[in-house]
């Protein structure tokens, strides 16, 4: 079968072999080389075990869509495997299944409980940003739970547990709730990992866009002792001379 009709082939009753046997028809070893390298993987650096079958995300999204309908103990399957993209599409498709209309609130608080149960298996961070934001916040934004959980994945020793807890407030900055995102930040601002100060200003970022003068506010606070790649990522959208004035403030502290 063609790896286009694959794509498109939608299982009646999806599996995680099903899914492992399809995606195959994607495999390439010059894919596979690119992806290592994308994602800085190997010994002593980020998805540390990872293997790469070589297929590329956007062909991963797609068979996701086809399988949107997969039972969550075979999602949970596809999490255990150490294939890189297999554990991708398994959280594209919870994610899918987290944004549609048609998913219950106690299935959505299924899909959040099978993504904290696996975060040993969401080791890089694309993985992360694929479905934290609807699976884990936007569960939490609709059910009302306290939000707790983020506070204590912020300080957690695993990285992408405290990516979880920041890139999770997507979600309530997309309602127009950025107390989260703001009260996390400052749990993340001394955090020794490159990849925390990135999403950390990402979503200072985006929370600026609620409301300019609340995060300028918070800046006006930190921005002399924030890391520097955290504060560039937070003023991306500020004109120059305020962005010079914030860097300024970074070299005087």
């Amino acid at each position: 079968m063609a790896a286009i009709e694959l794509i498109r082939e939608k299982p009646l009753n999806p599996t995680a072999g099903q899914f492992i046997e399809h995606i195959e028809a994607f495999r390439s070893p010059v894919e596979a080389m690119k992806l290592m390298r994308y994602f800085k993987t190997g010994e002593g650096q980020y998805g540390e075990g990872d293997v790469f079958m070589g297929v590329r995300m956007g062909q991963i999204f797609e068979m996701a869509k086809a399988y949107i309908h997969m039972p969550l103990e075979e999602i949970e399957v596809l999490l255990q495997s150490p294939v890189h993209e297999i554990r991708t599409g398994a959280l594209s498709i919870i994610d899918k299944q987290a944004r549609s209309k048609k998913t219950t609130l106690d299935q959505r608080k299924l899909l959040y409980e099978l993504y904290l149960r696996n975060t040993h298996r969401i080791n890089n961070w694309d993985l992360v940003d694929i479905c934290a934001p609807h699976v884990v916040g936007g569960y939490l934004y609709v059910s009302g739970e306290p939000r707790d959980v983020l506070y204590k994945l912020a300080v957690s020793e695993n990285i992408w547990e405290r990516r979880t807890a920041i890139v999770a407030t997507g979600h309530f900055i997309r309602k127009g709730d950025i107390g989260d995102t703001f009260r996390i930040a400052e749990l993340l601002l001394n955090d020794r990992e490159d990849l925390i100060h990135k999403a950390t200003g990402w979503m200072l970022r985006s929370a600026g866009q609620v409301n300019r003068a609340q995060l300028q506010k918070f800046l006006d606070k930190y921005a002399a002792t924030m890391p520097r790649t955290l504060l560039r990522y937070a003023i991306e959208h500020f004109d120059t001379p305020l962005r010079s004035h914030y860097m300024g403030l970074k070299r005087a502290g």
